[in-house]
């Protein structure tokens, strides 16, 4: 009896944010012989990501039209891929299906990670998709333990990132932030609204005398594995450098390293160390 040939793996919905993420996936996928579906959103993604693959651009407010669009190329996985900035209500002009789904959950009153959960229930509970995560496509760019580079922290590099993480831990309590600066055990500045780029420029000004300080990257307490992956990729590490930083620690098997060999060889260069921790 001959064997079973394997069985393909349903069509993949990229749901394309900003950054590098979305393009990791489709290189994914193409590896895999994985059949995929972009859909874009407008303000957010890339342009040059999407040229010559399947894809969609759509209004972030318009989620009927973007299910008709993901129904229509047979897709039956999601995965989001990539940041989009929140907008108001004003801002989003959120279609009937869009305005219905904030009705229900309450909008205004859900933080980011809220949010997802609420966005992945109704993905998977209503609409019959289902959602994985970037780390089970990704598997091989999650953040190892130890450091990645030649460089490594000293003793006051390590007390500031074990302080940052527990920083993290308070700041994810509330959904606020995933990140941190912390400099000779002062908090520099958390992370909120504005994202990672905007904490490591807004520290710039705020650094101290002496050994510079360090940017903590982690998960939040309870946050939804499938969605916001804490990211970083060689232009954290550039941004880190210009802004007198000395290093960057991110959570091990929780964090996305987009191009490892890329930070490794950026943090080289720029003589700051980059370091997977699994925080207590």
């Amino acid at each position: 009896m001959a064997p079973e040939e394997p069985r393909a793996a349903p069509k993949l919905g990229i749901l394309a944010g900003a950054g590098e993420l979305p393009l990791r996936i489709i290189e994914a996928c193409r590896a895999a012989d994985r059949a995929f579906f972009v859909l874009a959103f407008e303000g957010s993604a890339d342009p040059t990501v999407v040229e010559g693959v399947p894809h969609a651009w759509i209004r972030l407010g318009a989620a009927g039209e973007g299910l008709r669009i993901l129904r229509a190329n047979g897709v039956a996985e999601l995965v989001m891929a990539g940041g989009v900035r929140r907008p108001s209500v004003l801002q989003l002009r959120p279609d009937w299906r869009t305005a219905k789904f904030f009705a229900r959950i309450g909008y205004r009153a859900l933080g980011d990670d809220g949010l997802m959960k609420a966005v992945i229930h109704e993905l998977e509970q209503v609409e019959g998709f289902r959602v994985v995560g970037l780390d089970t496509l990704l598997g091989t760019s999650l953040a190892p333990e130890g450091p990645i580079g030649r460089n490594a922290p000293d003793e006051q590099a390590r007390q500031d990132i074990a302080h940052g993480f527990r920083i993290v831990r308070a700041l994810g309590a509330l959904d606020i932030g995933q990140a941190v600066v912390v400099q000779q055990g002062l908090v520099l500045g958390v992370e909120a609204i504005e994202g990672t780029d905007a904490l490591i420029a807004r520290c710039a000004a705020l650094k101290r005398e002496g050994p510079g300080g360090v940017l903590v990257k982690g998960m939040k307490p309870g946050q939804e594995r499938r969605v916001d992956l804490p990211t970083i990729g060689p232009h954290t590490v550039t941004a880190a450098a210009a802004a007198g930083l000395r290093g960057v620690a991110v959570e091990a098997g929780s964090s996305i390293l987009v191009d490892r060999a890329a930070i490794a060889a950026a943090a080289d260069r720029a003589g700051l160390f980059v370091i997977g921790v699994m925080p207590p």
